[in-house]
C-alpha cells in the first residue's frame, strides 16, 4: 500500500512516525502548530529541562529513521547503570554486562531528540502544516477520512493522532480513557554539577515519594523529586537557595557540589485510550497511553508503538486490518508497562512494615538472582517488543 497519512501532532514520537511511514513510501503530512527549525534547535545552547532515557529500543530506531547521527552529535550522555534502592538499604544495581552490552541508554534532551528526528524529514515526502486553526471535526468516508480545521480540510487514507495526553483529536474521535490522578506531583530540577560526568542513573524511594538522579552531559543533571503537589510549588517557587538545602537533606549523596538552573513541576497521570483506533484513525504514544514516568518509559513505548503500527502497515493487505494487527500487538504491553510501573510506585511508597520487609528481601534477592535481574533489565532496555 501507498497511503497519504495525516499525522496530527510532530513531537518526538509523532515526528518518528512521518519519517518511518514516509521511507515505507507514504506520502506524510504532518500537523503541528509549533514547527522547529531543527538545525537551530540543536545547535541552542540552551539546556532543555524536559529529557528522555532511551533504551536500546529506541536507538536502533532512530538509527533506522536517519536521526541518530544528528542526537550523537548534539548533548547527550551514556550511562551503563542504573541503581533502584529503597530508603537507607542497599541498593538493586543493573549493569550493561549483565545482559552483554556496550551500555544500557542514553539520555537526551527532548528537544534534542525532536530536532534530529525533524532533521531526517529531508528528502522524504513530508509536508509540514502549521497555523490551519483549530481542529473542529473528523469525518470518516468509506475509503478515505477528512480532517476539518478551521482553515483548511485535508483528506488522508489514516490518520495517526499523536498530540499528547491530552489529544483534542481522539475527544473528537468520541475515544474514551481510563485511568486516574496520582495524589503526588513530580518535579525535574536542571542543575549545573561540579562534577565529573556521570554514567549511573539512580533512583532512591522515600517515604514521600522517590527522588532519581539523570545523569546529563557534563556539567549538567537532572534530578527528580516526586511528592505532593503543594510543597514541590512551594519549593519550585521559593529561592534557589531554599530548594538547595531541601535537595541535600532529602536526597542521597550527590557526585559533588551543584548550581540550581530551572526547575518544572507538572502532575503525574496515569490515562490509557479505551480503544487505540476507530476507523481509519488510530492513536500512538501520548494519546494512546500516558504512564507513570517512574522508569522515564513513556516515550520508548511510543516509539514502540511506531515501530509497529510501521510493521503492521507493510505487512497487511489493507489499512483497517493493520490497524486491528497494531492494536493487538502494543495494547497489552502497553498495559503490562503501565501496570508494572503503578505496582513498583504504589509498593515502594507504602510504609507498611510487612511491605517494607517483603520488598527490602526482594531487593536483595534480586541481587544475588542474575538470571531473573538479566531478563527484568532486557525488558528494560527493550530486548522485547
Amino acid at each position: 500500500m501507498s497511503l497519504s497519512i495525516c499525522i496530527v501532532g510532530g513531537g518526538m514520537v509523532g515526528a518518528a512516525a512521518a519519517v518511518a511511514l514516509a521511507k515505507q513510501g507514504h506520502t506524510i503530512t504532518l500537523v503541528e502548530n509549533k514547527p522547529i527549525d531543527a538545525v537551530k534547535t540543536l545547535e541552542d545552547e540552551q539546556i532543555d529541562i524536559r529529557v528522555s532515557a532511551l533504551n536500546l529500543f529506541s536507538e536502533n530506531l532512530l538509527q533506522d529513521l536517519g536521526a541518530w547521527q544528528y542526537v550523537k552529535a548534539a548533548r547527550n550522555v551514556q550511562y551503563n547503570r542504573l541503581s533502584v534502592q529503597d530508603h537507607h538499604q542497599a541498593p538493586l544495581v543493573f549493569s550493561n554486562e549483565e545482559i552483554g552490552e556496550t551500555h544500557l541508554g542514553h539520555i537526551i534532551e527532548n528537544s534534542i531528540i525532536q530536532a534530529s528526528i525533524w532533521r531526517a524529514f529531508a528528502d522524504l515526502a513530508i509536508s509540514v502544516k502549521s497555523d490551519l486553526g483549530p481542529l473542529e471535526g473528523i469525518l470518516e468516508h468509506s475509503n478515505t477520512v477528512s480532517v476539518c480545521f478551521s482553515s483548511q480540510t485535508i483528506d488522508a487514507d489514516l490518520v495517526i493522532v499523536a498530540d499528547g495526553a491530552r489529544s483534542k483529536t481522539r475527544e473528537l474521535l468520541g475515544i474514551g480513557t481510563t485511568g486516574w490522578q496520582y495524589q503526588q506531583a513530580c518535579m525535574g530540577v536542571l542543575i549545573k554539577l561540579d562534577a565529573h560526568e556521570q554514567d549511573i542513573t539512580w533512583q532512591e524511594f522515600q517515604p514521600t515519594g522517590p527522588v532519581a538522579f539523570l545523569p546529563m552531559q557534563a556539567p549538567y543533571a537532572n534530578l527528580i523529586w516526586y511528592n505532593h503537589e503543594d510543597t514541590l510549588n512551594k519549593l519550585a517557587t521559593g529561592s534557589k537557595a531554599s530548594l538547595k538545602s531541601a535537595i541535600l537533606t532529602h536526597y542521597p549523596e550527590l557526585p559533588g557540589d551543584f548550581e540550581i538552573l530551572n526547575t518544572a513541576v507538572f502532575p503525574l497521570t496515569r490515562q490509557h485510550a479505551n480503544n487505540y483506533s476507530k476507523g481509519r484513525c488510530v492513536l500512538v504514544g501520548d494519546a494512546a497511553h500516558a504512564i507513570n514516568p517512574l522508569a522515564g518509559q513513556g516515550v520508548n513505548l511510543g516509539f514502540k508503538d511506531v515501530a509497529q503500527l510501521a510493521s503492521s502497515l507493510s505487512k497487511e493487505a489493507d489499512v483497517l486490518s493493520a490497524l486491528k494487527d497494531y492494536e493487538k500487538k502494543r495494547r497489552l504491553p502497553n498495559l503490562a508497562m503501565m501496570s508494572m510501573m503503578d505496582a513498583c510506585y504504589f509498593a515502594f511508597s507504602n510504609e507498611l512494615t510487612p511491605l517494607k520487609l517483603l520488598r527490602q528481601g526482594a531487593i536483595a534477592g534480586l541481587n544475588k538472582v542474575s538470571p531473573i535481574k538479566s531478563q527484568m533489565l532486557k525488558y528494560a532496555v527493550g530486548h522485547y517488543l
